[in-house]
């Protein structure tokens, strides 16, 4: 029997990416192609099983090799059922995505939401492999998450599992509102949206800081500064890094994971924001519950959600 492969594709809003995995979770081969979102959902669908058909039809492979196709969607799905009731990102409504997809395609379809995918994919064949319980974080612009146990994502009843970004954190005095209309959210302080903020706001009260320097403030500027020395820069910083830890080591006694994966854009400020993530860790855990525990950074990167995607199908 020839080998099997696993199709994986990430929905972004701008493109969708597509990669061939084997069963370890090697990545083969990679496509991108625009989503076209303008011209509205059957258009979104058509590309998405135009590109999985297109990037095996350029590789060395046979259709007849394909296991099945995963995809990573942002948005809210009934997971088991593969449909899609909303995604702002891309403007599709009630639509049966996996439906669809296994009339176009002949093949077992599995969807899930795009930050599980992500997390499943380093815990495959990232920074967890040979894992099996992993917590995945990515910075971004918000703060998304994974869970995986025992090999396989955790989704919850209603798909909610693994809203690490959502978690109530800071205390009410503190607090602003989040995107998701609640208050104190770990996205709110740990986020590239929330340094920024954060940094914004300081400049706004004048406070002594480089920062007033700069014209259009990244989350990149304000750790480049706290890296310099600072101080503003580096409080900021801090504060991001101590909401995520205590984080942290709330899962630490729910789940009880051996590898803590951070990625994402805010992650790529290495030790100086690890190393205080590990500390405040060390300080908030219980230690059984944080022998053995390791905290480390995303390894896959931009590729996470095609691996992941491809995973669906052997441990989704």
């Amino acid at each position: 029997m020839s080998e099997q492969i696993y199709v994986g594709v990430d929905v972004g809003g701008t493109t969708i990416k597509v990669g061939i995995c084997d069963a370890e979770g090697n990545l083969l081969h990679t496509y991108e192609g625009p989503t076209e979102t303008s011209k509205g959902t059957p258009a979104i669908l058509q590309n998405i099983a135009k590109y999985a058909r297109l990037i095996v039809e350029e590789s060395s492979y046979d259709w007849d090799q394909v296991g099945g196709v995963g995809v990573g969607i942002a948005g809210f799905l009934d997971i088991p059922t593969g449909y899609v009731k909303f995604s702002a990102n891309l403007n599709i409504v009630d639509t049966d995505l996996k439906g669809y997809l296994e009339q176009e395609l002949q093949k077992t379809i599995k969807i899930n939401n795009d930050a599980n995918v992500a997390a499943l994919g380093e815990a495959w064949a990232g920074a967890g492999r040979g894992v099996p319980n992993c917590v995945c974080y990515t910075l971004g612009t918000g703060v998304g998450g994974g869970i995986i146990i025992d090999g396989k994502i955790v989704e919850g009843f209603a798909s909610m599992a693994g809203e690490l970004g959502h978690i109530s954190i800071v205390p009410d005095l503190e607090a602003i509102q989040c995107g998701c209309g609640k208050l104190g959210c770990l996205e709110t302080v740990s986020s590239a949206t929330g340094i920024i903020r954060m940094a914004k706001d300081a400049v706004e009260r004048s406070d002594r800081t480089s920062l007033a320097q700069v014209d259009n403030i990244m989350a990149k500027d304000v750790i480049d500064a706290a890296k310099a020395g600072d101080e503003v820069a580096a409080r900021i910083v801090s504060r991001a890094a101590f909401y995520l830890g205590k984080s942290l080591a709330m899962m630490a006694v729910v789940l009880n994971p051996q590898y803590f994966i951070i990625g994402g854009g805010v992650s790529k400020a290495g030790d100086f924001l690890f190393d205080q993530i590990r500390e405040v860790f060390d300080k908030y855990t219980q230690d059984a519950a944080k022998e053995g525990v390791h905290i480390v950074p995303a390894t896959l990167g931009n590729n996470a959600g095609v691996v992941g995607a491809a995973g669906l199908i052997l441990r989704g």
